[in-house]
């Protein structure tokens, strides 16, 4: 046990403590973003973010995996806020995360295995492009001295690396930047003009509204949703960093971190969050592998907020913009590109309208959902085409051997291929290499029997287990 604990928590203490840093500086405007995206003050976003990367850094199952308030979540948000207040947002966290952690219980973390790597790099590639975008509108209205800070920001990050690693090279940069624009003034926005950080220390708070199956119908909706979404980012950013980093860790175990946290946060007056991948990829990027990083991602924060606020302020929102540029560039599949033409076309196709529906709707949990669909549909085709029925006649026996899977899809084609007319008299239908799948498959063996045997003839099924009640003679 003591082992396992210096594994996770003390095994890499330099590097995640500096990982964890790093990630703050990402984290910071996004928070900020996320409490307008849900018409809340951004303090909510704020300690909700610390909150959440603190608990989850103890009860997730993904180390180095940064969670925090989400685009994709405060979106859902929204109504809610306006229909019936703020209060009703923080129980609907709580309900979120009661869920979640029923998810995990339930060991729903399994059904990840269901989503394809065509659609993992859509979601991955998507969400690169989805943050190139959403950086740009911090150009509009500025002058060419933000173009040059940001690439000088880039410019430290990635030169920096080929002299020294002792420091995070992002880090390093903002650090700079920061420095330049105090001692001169550039006439850049900073972070504290985004917006008016005022330090408030939250405390335990039971939600103010009313107690009745009626409230629990407003919020089951906004909650749900807000569940499945997470569970969906969550899970997909897991899979990602566990690629990453080569190693594999528990889905289940990080649905419960997600619900406790999302839980508690609610009854400390927050909003709901999830795994994020561009600061998860930032984490992992510059050496954060243990549960420390998050931590000292959650306690950096929370310094910076509550005690280094004027510093807080200072930074230029140009080097953060450098910074999270560089997460686009680090997180986009390149490779894939480069080597698009030995890809399978389906698996092309299936991965760039999962790209296309992310970058259309905004949202990145359609973009899944389209895009396994499309996986089940390709599947579905490719097993129905497979189907093979050979024809021999045995003596007076004409023998059907059917070969495949047979389902929905594939079922008329065994219809198709039997000979109603045919003169003999004794038909089998082997099915010994064969598995029926579904009630469709099981009713067009019926249909087959019902019309041979109207026709007169003598009907054998051969089966390797009891797959169905059809009819046999």
């Amino acid at each position: 046990m003591l082992q396992q604990l210096k594994i996770t928590w003390f095994s890499n203490i330099r590097a995640d403590v500096l990982a964890g840093i790093t990630t703050v500086l990402a984290l910071i405007p996004d928070s900020l973003a996320f409490a307008f995206i849900a018409g809340v003050n951004p303090m909510i976003s704020i300690y909700s973010t610390i909150c959440i990367l603190v608990l989850i850094s103890i009860f997730g199952g993904r180390p180095a995996m940064v969670s925090s308030t989400a685009g994709s979540m405060a979106v859902l948000m929204t109504a809610l806020v306006a229909q019936h207040g703020v209060e009703y947002l923080f129980a609907a966290t709580i309900l979120t995360g009661i869920i979640q952690l029923a998810m995990g219980l339930f060991k729903l973390g399994r059904w990840m295995s269901f989503v394809p790597h065509s659609v993992i790099t859509g979601f991955i590639n998507s969400l690169a492009i989805l943050l190139f975008i959403s950086q740009l509108r911090y150009f509009k209205g500025q002058s060419w001295l933000m173009y040059a800070m940001v690439i000088a920001t880039l410019a430290i990050i990635y030169i920096l690396p080929k002299f020294t690693k002792l420091v995070p090279s992002p880090l390093v940069a903002v650090g700079f930047m920061t420095v330049i624009v105090v001692f001169i003034n550039m006439n850049l926005n900073t972070v504290g003009d985004l917006a008016t950080i005022e330090p408030m220390i939250p405390f335990l708070h039971i939600p103010s509204i009313p107690f009745t199956f009626e409230t629990l119908w407003i919020l089951l909706p906004t909650a749900f949703s807000l569940a499945v979404v997470g569970y969906s980012e969550t899970l997909l950013t897991q899979t990602i960093i566990d690629e990453m980093t080569e190693e594999k860790t528990s889905k289940d175990k990080e649905m419960k971190g997600q619900g406790i946290a999302n839980t508690v946060t609610g009854f400390f007056g927050g909003m709901a969050g999830c795994a994020l991948i561009a600061e998860s990829a930032i984490n992992v990027k510059v050496g954060g592998r243990g549960r420390l990083s998050t931590l000292v991602a959650g306690v950096a924060l929370f310094i910076l907020v509550f005690v280094l606020d004027d510093v807080l302020n200072s930074i230029p929102i140009a080097a953060l913009v450098g910074v999270m540029m560089m997460v686009c560039i680090e997180v986009f599949d390149w490779k894939y590109f480069r080597n698009i033409r030995t890809k399978p076309l389906a698996h092309t196709v299936i991965m760039l309208t999962t790209v296309a529906i992310v970058i259309v709707t905004h949202d990145l949990a359609i973009g899944v959902i389209v895009g396994v669909l499309l996986s089940v549909l390709v599947y579905a085709y490719r097993s129905a085409t497979q189907l093979q029925i050979q024809e021999e006649q045995n003596g007076d026996e004409k023998v059907y051997r059917v070969r495949g899977q047979l389902f929905f899809v594939s079922s008329d084609t065994l219809l198709d291929r039997i000979d109603f007319n045919d003169d003999t008299s004794n038909i089998c239908l082997d099915l010994t290499a064969t598995h029926v799948w579904d009630h469709s498959a099981v009713k067009t063996l019926d249909k087959i029997v019902d019309r041979l045997q109207n026709k007169g003839k003598n009907v054998r099924v051969l089966r390797q287990a009891v797959e169905s009640q059809s009819k046999t003679a």
